[in-house]
């Protein structure tokens, strides 16, 4: 498993942003960088950060 692939719940747990925020997104994330499998969005980490900007640190 590569640790730069993970699901949307993981992905907006780990940027500290509501799911719905993402879903808004879905948009700006650069191609190849967000994708659905059934109903599951699946993003990596620089897409993330293309779009959100770096993780929150210790909830900053």
């Amino acid at each position: 498993m590569d640790e730069n692939i993970m699901s949307s719940a993981q992905a907006c747990k780990e940027w500290g942003i509501d799911d719905s925020a993402l879903r808004k997104r879905v948009n700006q994330f650069p191609p190849g960088t967000i994708r659905k499998f059934g109903k599951t969005w699946v993003v990596t980490s620089e897409g993330m950060c293309r779009v959100f900007g770096e993780k929150r640190r210790n909830g900053k």
